[in-house]
């Protein structure tokens, strides 16, 4: 799960929040997550398992979800991460210890008062 413990920090979860939803996501129990990300995470395990296998009605259940641009965004990030990791796994590349992004974004504004 480090890449996607990475990911999330990077998407901006703190500690807990990334622990909470990566054990969600390892447990196969994803009823607690909308229908639009559960297909998601349905296409991507099909696709690291048994790509072989992934037919016209798998993509068609995403563009259901999230329209045809955004489906075809599913199945690319899933391929990019599936690559990233059998290429990470190859090299035995380690994970950042630390969220290398931390620090270039803005800090997020603070409410006005009225």
């Amino acid at each position: 799960m480090g890449h996607c413990e990475m990911l999330l920090a990077v998407a901006g979860l703190d500690g807990k929040a990334v622990a909470d939803r990566t054990s969600r996501l390892a447990s196969g129990d994803w009823s607690s997550f909308p229908p639009a990300e559960r297909a998601a995470f349905a296409f991507a395990r099909k696709q690291a398992t048994e790509p072989w296998s992934i037919t016209d009605d798998d993509f068609s259940g995403l563009v259901k979800h999230f329209g045809p641009e955004r489906a075809l965004d599913v199945v690319w990030w899933a391929c990019r991460c599936h690559y990233m990791t059998r290429v990470a796994d190859a090299f035995q590349l380690p994970l950042e210890r630390e969220n290398v992004f931390k620090g270039l974004f803005p800090p997020p504004e603070k409410p006005k008062k009225p």
